[in-house]
């Protein structure tokens, strides 16, 4: 464990001293303190969080079993995070998941025209839920990892049961892009490795957090681009995802959220936004995809507002494998999960 800054050591090794925890602190205050089984871990923990989670100066890394490799240092509570969850650090260290395909179709040929890529547990593996694991990444700051992970194992996939020029909706956050030029050797040697073109892939910003730096994700955007990879912005409408954003960044695609399209054909309102978003996308060249479209009436107006793209229940739900007939509307029968 290692402190910066002004910390209160006397109160950290009344702690340890109370605790009955031997430890050694070196020149560079640097605490080492040994534990003996979990259970002595999560006393260790639960007597530290009082003073360590309000400073966000101290760092803490790990080795196992008095072995002299440590991992990397890191942010306390990220530490604390993953001691606290250690199967989810191994599904996403080991990329203990899959992806099921949900299609995307064309609104007026009644084609599908690409699938996204949503990651879901493996049976045989530990159960867990996609937006929990997700959210665990960001607080455990792994969140790199999970993406890259993903990322591969979406384009390996994405290989096996689909034909070139059918495209391949990738989920990315963009706060785990630090380096978009270092993130996209791993992603082009993917490429070239499963047989997919560049030009099949279209990586899709998820609005689960605010964007704070536009020129960051502008310039993800364009490291992609020139290497014939689309970009798309997600949940446009809502959050975070405003018209202004949608100017500003100019992606390949664009999805109205499903809030706007929910009963679309019955609300005034949401056409008079769902129009204003058509115009704006019109005037940059941006492909629009209505998404989360479960009735027959807002897809009708959907296509009579020119959306070309469609993603929803009423189409098909994520499957394992892709699902091509998606126009029977066998699934308005179903339940929602």
């Amino acid at each position: 464990m290692k402190l910066k800054g002004n910390q209160q050591f006397e109160k950290i090794e009344e702690v340890l001293q109370l605790g009955d925890f031997t430890y050694r602190l070196n020149d560079n205050n640097i605490y080492s303190i040994p534990y003996q089984n979990e259970e002595n871990l999560n006393k260790l923990i639960q007597q530290l969080d009082p003073i360590l989670l309000t400073n966000e100066y101290t760092y803490a890394t790990y080795s196992v079993e008095e072995s002299e490799r440590f991992a990397n240092f890191v942010r306390y509570e990220q530490l604390r995070e993953r001691i606290m969850n250690w199967p989810l650090v191994r599904v996403i260290n080991e990329g203990l998941f899959t992806q099921h395909m949900q299609p995307i179709v064309q609104l007026t040929s009644e084609e599908v025209f690409g699938y996204e890529f949503l990651v879901r547990p493996i049976p045989s593996e530990l159960s867990f839920n996609p937006g929990t694991l997700f959210s665990f990444s960001q607080k455990a700051g792994l969140q790199s990892v999970l993406d890259s992970q993903a990322r591969i194992s979406s384009i390996e996939i994405s290989s096996k049961f689909l034909r070139n020029g059918v495209k391949r909706f990738i989920n990315f956050l963009p706060s785990s892009i630090y380096d978009p030029n270092h993130c996209l050797k791993s992603t082009l040697y993917a490429v070239e490795k499963y047989g997919v073109q560049p030009e099949d892939l279209i990586f899709e910003v998820v609005e689960t957090e605010k964007i704070h730096d536009i020129d960051h994700l502008k310039n993800i955007f364009n490291v992609y681009q020139k290497q014939g990879i689309q970009v798309a912005l997600d949940d446009l409408g809502a959050g975070f995802a405003t018209v202004d954003i949608l100017r500003e960044l100019k992606p390949n695609f664009a999805k109205i959220d499903r809030a706007i399209i929910d009963h679309c054909d019955q609300y005034t309102e949401k056409q008079t936004k769902i129009k204003e978003i058509v115009n704006v996308a019109d005037a940059y060249g941006i492909k629009l995809l209505a998404e989360g479209i479960e009735r027959k009436e807002e897809a009708d107006l959907c296509a009579e507002l020119n959306i070309p793209l469609a993603q929803g229940y009423y189409f098909g739900r994520p499957k394992a494998e892709p699902d091509t007939n998606v126009f029977t509307f066998a699934n308005l029968k179903e339940e929602r999960p």
